[in-house]
């Protein structure tokens, strides 16, 4: 199985389609945003040109309204992989969610169900309100999270109110992973940042030109909890100002080039770091000499 990861507009859909090409192997997505049938063109997913030369799966099969979590992603994951493997081709793990990437690869810590009082206390607390109470009852987990993620410390803390022992306990019994099970052939992402900044400012303009103003302004028509995933994809909110008459469309573009910019900052620094050592990091842009560079890194006969 081959894995491309790396940050937002770093190249992996090209460079996916071009390994599928060269080894009849079926493309498997591995980003969160891409899941959701709502966003399309904001979350740059495979479009008809792509899926006519190569096979996508788990493109757009998931309805906003709903939060996919890793764990429901990787259950799908696997049955498609299996199904690849058992017709004799390539899975092409494609994705920057690295959540989504070490959730199928190392397993899944064996979280038992959270109470849901405990669950709906916590949602109604403050990012700022739940970060005090983690820091009481678990310092060493909250040390590790941003004062700002609200999402991880929630999780956190609804982990520690609920079972009695903090997360790390849980993330130490990891289960369901399919990393010593496949024979897995890496590729991280790591073009030079200035190429992929660039990349990041034109891909959100042709957003734009491609019409995800109208995609956004479908999305919020359906009035869907706020908290949910497919509404805090990047660009949504930058675009929605635009459409409340709060930002101009200017406005709202260069914004959304910035959260961009600040998100694939960010998925730099994980792919950089978190993957194992050993999976080769591809520093070259794939361009045309990079992209045949990139190849003969997977080992393509190409």
């Amino acid at each position: 199985m081959a894995l491309i990861a790396g940050p937002t507009a770093s190249g992996k859909s090209a460079l996916a389609i071009a390994y599928a090409q060269a080894t009849g192997g079926v493309i498997v997505n591995a980003d969160s945003a891409q899941l959701y049938a709502d966003l399309p063109i904001l979350s740059a997913a495979p479009g008809e040109r792509d899926r006519a030369q190569a096979e996508h799966r788990l493109y757009g099969m998931a309805d906003g309204a709903h939060a996919c979590s890793a764990a429901e992603w990787a259950v799908l994951a696997r049955a498609e992989i299996a199904a690849i493997l058992d017709s004799g081709r390539v899975p092409i793990l494609t994705g920057g969610s690295g959540l989504y990437l070490r959730t199928l690869i190392d397993g899944i810590a064996p979280v038992p169900p959270i109470d849901p009082a405990v669950r709906q206390e916590v949602r109604d607390s403050t990012v700022e309100e739940n970060r005090a109470q983690l820091e009481r009852i678990d310092p060493e987990t909250a040390a590790k999270l941003r004062p700002t993620d609200k999402t991880r410390i929630a999780r956190a803390l609804e982990v520690i109110l609920s079972t009695g022992r903090p997360l790390s306990h849980w993330q130490q019994q990891r289960e369901g992973g399919i990393g010593d099970s496949v024979a897995l052939r890496p590729l991280i992402l790591l073009p030079p940042r200035d190429w992929l900044y660039q990349r990041c400012d034109a891909r959100f303009a042709l957003m734009v030109e491609q019409g995800a103003v109208e995609e956004v302004k479908a999305l919020h028509d359906r009035r869907l909890s706020p908290s949910l995933p497919v509404m805090r994809a990047i660009g949504v909110k930058e675009i929605a100002a635009y459409l409340s008459g709060s930002a101009t469309l200017a406005d709202a573009i260069a914004a959304g080039q910035q959260a961009t910019r600040r998100y694939a900052k960010r998925q730099y620094t994980w792919f950089s770091h978190q993957p194992p050592p050993g999976w080769p990091r591809f520093r070259g842009a794939i361009d045309g000499t990079g992209m045949r560079a990139a190849l003969e890194t997977l080992g393509a006969n190409s």
